[in-house]
């Protein structure tokens, strides 16, 4: 392995860029080796860590999709840059690159890859119930941390994951790591000056446009600059579901003085999707008059019309690092940050109704559960906002003292919400129906809500000591305390309808221990014994009681594998993590009612690896066996009875299979990934497997004179090759009428290029 550092002049920068990830191979010249990108922010042996990883070429480490590090304490899955270059979709996010690790479930997009937000599950583990960060600081929505993987970070800008399966260390922080972590990481700046542009055409009137400018390192200053800009707008597979997207990232790193380490980073986007909000997919009947790619019509008389139902999206996350070292084995690395997420929504009342004929309904139903119509027969929809900034700090400090490490810090964050639920006369322009003349006194909706303010505060002091206690071996011992707090008050709140105002406070002590064995330098074996709580969700309270409902809490034990040589890396482990106070959502995701589920078994096996079989040819596979049930003892609770059998949504089995070609300028990639039965609540039933194939090719010319280019690569894509359309969920039970369906979506093309200069 090499480090690439790019103030390798400052010496204290040869300590903060310490690598998380050993790379095997031999030491070859730089222009032999392959940038695999950016790793830090996790869990690194010193304050700051971080660090641009290279592997030799041809070796199994340079070419694998996924692989763990020798001195990992629990299953991890890094993914490197070049892999998110060679095999992914280039107007895809974050979601679209996890999707190929072990006991990952990533529901294919509906809409088509990278033009609708995409869901993941890790172990049966929802969305919210394992924690998202970037560059090491947790984000998610602020009424339960749960995601929107269209809205931030383009995977142009996207350096490397680091997928972790498990709470990791007491100085892994965020939301819900009880359930694991899939930490994203931006590109490490380059030494050298280059402009970028770049570019894909696709399917469903896909395109992409974007431009990257790379300052190197600045004369006098070591500074280095980095810019990116993409665009991105598709009508995707869905009828009426268009997108446009923008995407502007700035990250500036400076030395100051000789001991501090600057880095200041921000990136801004906005998104508009056509999309139902209160609707999942067409209806059987729908299907049968319109296909399956149906999900909204070009009518105005109907709730489905596409310019009824559309969502604008702004986002921004920014931070300022200072990472130092201070002498005598002091290092700091602290991260001031915010983040904000605006969603304006207009959406039709229930898109479901729409016909040949139109829709079999234009009524809202009011709090007595009367049908009322709308004055001269107009349209009912709704108006909803959420809208939330958070601010934080995350404070890590290190001592080294002799072969040993000690990691102490803290993580604080606020912030505020606000959310609505209006009601609103469509055929008015989305007009507020609540007082306004006309309309029929007394209609309060089940699904409105007048303006709902949140905020919450929190914050994770932890403590760890790195115990070099035997040769290869380190023992960790730690412990994070978790303090939460959040408030809420509505005037007419959701579900309850009436005025609510609380206040409810958890916290957890939560202790860990983990332990390395280097058996030798190829070969390594890890144990860890960890626990975790979530925060439960900001709306788990809508009815009339509002008892504050029990954190999710989980303790668990792992057991690894690793092994690294040039033709081989793999890795295998065991988990048993037994939950407790399960909240589960028995609504929807625009109307949820979070109840308690009692308790849960989740345990299994998982492996990966890549060999390199020569001639440029490798092969790569990965599996997970996973089970997750219910305890027996939820049957003897009246409150938990009904939770008994096999958890909803979390599949027994994923598998990954590959063969990976990179000789000379030629680089390709054909990718399976099975999501294995998974037991479906709404449908009373096993979903069944879900199967996805992706093949991609490119080829590299250098000097191409007529574009003025030092290189410039052509990639072909073909998403979904063998044309599967797996049914991915459902509301309700097979052949009702008003249950509705989604699809994945079937094969497409992508023909993308990009010019370096």
């Amino acid at each position: 392995m090499k480090i690439s550092c790019p103030f390798s002049r400052k010496p204290f920068v040869q300590i903060l860029s310490v690598a998380i990830f050993s790379i095997s191979g031999s030491h070859l010249s730089f222009a032999d080796t392959v940038d695999l990108g950016t790793v830090g922010g996790t869990s690194g042996s010193v304050a700051g860590s971080t660090a641009t990883l290279r592997a030799d070429k041809g070796t199994a480490a340079a070419v694998a999709p996924t692989q763990a590090n020798l001195s990992a304490t629990q299953p991890q899955s890094f993914i490197s840059r070049e892999f998110i270059e060679q095999s992914t979709p280039p107007n895809g996010n974050f979601n679209t690159i996890t999707g190929i690790a072990p006991s990952v479930a990533t529901t294919p997009a509906v809409n088509g890859p990278g033009l609708s937000d995409q869901k993941m599950s890790m172990r049966g583990f929802a969305d919210g119930e394992y924690n998202v960060t970037f560059d090491g600081i947790p984000f998610g929505d602020s009424n339960g941390p749960t995601h929107h993987s269209t809205s931030y970070f383009p995977t142009a800008v996207i350096g490397g994951m680091v997928i972790e399966r498990g709470p990791g260390n007491a100085s892994n922080i965020g939301f819900s790591t009880y359930g694991g972590s899939v930490n994203i990481l931006s590109k490490a700046p380059s030494q050298t000056a280059s402009q970028s542009v770049y570019g894909s055409i696709g399917t469903w009137g896909t395109q992409v446009e974007g431009a990257a400018y790379e300052s190197g390192r600045m004369a006098g200053s070591d500074a280095t600059l980095q810019l990116n800009y993409q665009h991105m707008q598709s009508q995707g597979y869905l009828t009426g579901a268009g997108i446009n997207l923008n995407n502007f990232t700035f990250k500036y790193q400076r030395p100051i003085g000789d001991i501090t380490l600057l880095t200041f980073f921000a990136s801004p986007a906005d998104v508009t999707t056509y999309v139902t909000d209160n609707a999942s997919g067409p209806t059987s009947a729908q299907v049968a008059a319109f296909g399956k790619n149906y999900v909204m019509n070009n009518n105005a008389n109907s709730q489905g019309y596409a310019g009824y139902n559309v969502q604008g999206k702004t986002t921004d996350m920014e931070y300022v690092r200072l990472q130092s070292d201070w002498g005598q084995g002091w290092q700091s690395d602290n991260q001031s940050y915010t983040y904000a997420y605006t969603n304006n929504t207009i959406a039709g009342q229930d898109p479901s109704l729409y016909t040949v004929k139109g829709d079999s309904s234009m009524s809202v139903t009011n709090i007595a559960k009367a049908k009322v119509n709308l004055p001269a027969g107009d349209v009912p929809g709704y108006l909803k906002l959420n809208e939330y900034r958070a601010y934080g700090d995350v404070l890590k400090v290190t001592r080294k003292i002799d072969k040993d490490l000690l990691r102490l810090g803290v993580w604080w964050e606020f912030s505020r919400t606000e959310r609505h639920n209006y009601e609103a006369d469509l055929t008015l322009g989305g007009a507020q129906l609540a007082g306004s003349p006309g309309y029929p006194t007394g209609i309060v909706t089940t699904t409105n809500f007048a303006q709902q303010y949140s905020h919450w505060h929190q914050y994770q002091p932890f403590i760890e000591y790195e115990w070099a206690a035997a040769p290869g071996m380190t023992v960790t011992p730690g412990y994070k305390y978790m303090m939460y707090n959040m408030d809420l008050g509505s005037a007419v709140n959701q579900k309850a309808l009436t005025p609510q105002y609380y206040s409810y406070n958890y916290t957890a002590s939560l202790p860990f221990l983990t332990i390395n064995q280097r058996l030798n330098d190829q070969n390594s074996v890890y144990a860890q014994y960890a626990t975790g709580m979530e925060m439960p969700p900001t709306f788990g309270v809508g009815n009339s009681n509002t008892s504050a409902p029990i954190p999710q809490t989980t303790t668990n034990y792992q057991l690894g594998f690793v092994h690294k040589d040039n033709n081989l890396v793999m890795d295998a482990d065991l988990y048993y993590i037994d939950m407790s106070n399960m909240q589960q959502n028995t609504g929807t995701n625009a109307n949820p009612n979070f109840v308690a589920a009692g308790g849960g078994i989740y345990k299994g096996v998982e492996g990966e690896g890549t060999y390199v079989v020569g001639s440029g040819f490798s092969a790569y596979g990965n599996f997970s066996v996973n089970s997750a049930n219910y305890k027996s003892s939820n049957a003897n609770n009246p409150l938990t009875a009904s939770f008994v059998g096999e958890i909803a949504n979390a599949p027994n089995v994923t598998t990954a299979a590959g063969a990976l070609y990179n000789m000379g300028p030629w680089n390709a990639s054909l990718m399976f990934k099975r999501i294995g039965n998974q037991y479906n609540a709404k449908l009373a039933a096993q979903l069944p497997y879900i199967d996805n194939t992706d093949l991609n090719v490119s080829y590299n010319f250098k000097e191409v004179s007529s574009l003025g280019a030092k290189n410039f690569k052509l990639q072909f894509s073909i998403f979904n090759l063998t044309n599967r359309q797996n049914l991915v969920a459902a509301t309700g039970l097979m052949g009702a009428a008003s249950t509705q369906y989604q699809w994945q979506a079937p094969r497409s093309f992508m023909l993308s290029g990009k010019a370096d200069f």
